[in-house]
């Protein structure tokens, strides 16, 4: 009997415990600054509504989520990474980051061990980088090559920013703090980058902003990723100058190169976006035609004239010299000359046009020539023969 009455309450608990898992009523014990995935499931005008797990419900100051213009950036059913701060009134506090305002000092040692943001406004600019302020009027140090993903040209554009810092270094109970923005910015540009291997492919066209200007050619921040325009890729002609073409701060249209996100080197093409001159090369240039162009390249076999951008053509060396031998195209041409050619040949597959120098005073000799032939051929037909036309003659 006692064995029964011991099975019989074995079995309650098993049933019970298989009740709190199916239902999902375990206590969940939340760590202050510890991290979770939660689900937005309400906002409000002061609060943003969350769901932690376990179906343990939080809330978030909706000014964490506000830009400058007052506009909220989350809305239901969004997936966001918070951490816990503390339980007050009964209601479990998150934070995506320690705000400036509404956290006090007490929560910074726990946002250091847990690397928790903070938000920090920059004060001034002191010896060896900036001072920065956080939790209220807590004073701490920001490091100039901790500030932002490159140099900052001008530091003082930076004064008064309200920034997101990570806590690198906390000393004397918070009174030696070292920040990074520098480690918050390259966190969310790996997590983007995740984003971006999804959705960005080799060949597709985006739209992105110059950001820098080198001789080599131009950086472009494109789909939340900075690329390389080489100067090869600029257009379909010659480039000398970039700053012809881009300038800082232009809103371009590019073709995604190449993607290797391991090393995190992107390259755009700019050319590749614009038409092709080559398209309707056989339209525009016909074997025969005559065109203007202007020498651009001289070597040992001949001179490369540019009809247009994207379009260069070859004299070889043999129809410079006109008959007498030369050593090289400069004997005869110079760079920047204007030179009338005909088109002699066209190799689509490999691009390649073939030019001759047109020489007027033979042309004018062929025409002529052809032009007397054609006639002659005609008037033997309206006028008949030479006897005829003596008889012509003498009768008169």
């Amino acid at each position: 009997m006692e064995n029964e009455i011991l099975n019989g309450n074995e079995e309650i608990e098993e049933d019970f415990e298989k009740l709190l898992n199916e239902s999902d009523l375990k206590a969940v014990f939340f760590q202050p600054g510890e991290e979770y995935n939660a689900e937005v499931i309400q906002v409000t005008d002061e609060w943003v509504f969350i769901d932690a797990g376990s179906k343990s419900e939080g809330i978030i100051a909706v000014s964490e989520f506000m830009d400058d213009e007052g506009n909220v950036s989350v809305k239901t059913g969004d997936s966001i990474k918070t951490y816990f701060l503390s339980s007050r009134d009964n209601e479990k506090m998150f934070t995506t980051k320690l705000s400036l305002e509404s956290t006090g000092k007490e929560f910074l040692e726990d946002a250091f061990h847990n690397g928790i943001p903070v938000q920090g406004i920059v004060e001034k600019e002191i010896k060896g980088g900036f001072e920065i302020r956080i939790a209220g009027k807590t004073r701490a140090f920001c490091p100039f090559s901790q500030m932002g993903l490159g140099r900052i040209e001008d530091n003082s554009t930076i004064i008064g920013a309200d920034l997101t810092f990570k806590i690198m270094e906390y000393g004397e109970k918070g009174r030696n703090i070292i920040l990074s923005n520098r480690a918050i910015l390259e966190l969310e540009r790996e997590e983007k980058k995740l984003e971006l291997k999804e959705t960005l492919k080799e060949g597709m066209t985006v739209t992105g902003v110059v950001t820098s200007i080198k001789k080599f050619g131009a950086f472009v921040d494109a789909s939340g990723i900075e690329g390389l325009i080489p100067i090869s890729e600029m257009s379909w002609g010659r480039v000398e100058d970039i700053g012809t073409i881009l300038s800082v701060g232009q809103e371009v249209e590019v073709i995604i190169a190449s993607l290797d996100w391991a090393k995190d080197k992107f390259s755009f093409s700019l050319k590749e976006a614009l038409p092709d001159p080559w398209a309707d090369i056989l339209t525009k240039y016909p074997e025969g035609s005559l065109h203007k162009g202007m020498v651009v390249r001289l070597e040992k076999f001949g001179a490369f004239l540019n009809l247009e951008p994207g379009i260069d053509g070859l004299i070889h060396i043999s129809e410079l010299g006109k008959g007498r031998r030369i050593n090289h195209a400069r004997e005869v041409v110079e760079m920047g000359q204007e030179i009338e050619v005909r088109i002699n040949s066209i190799d689509t597959e490999k691009r390649r046009l073939s030019l001759a120098v047109v020489d007027n005073k033979k042309d004018e000799e062929k025409d002529n020539f052809k032009n007397f032939s054609q006639s002659g051929s005609s008037s033997s037909g309206s006028f008949g023969t030479l006897g005829d036309l003596l008889k012509k003659k003498l009768g008169k």
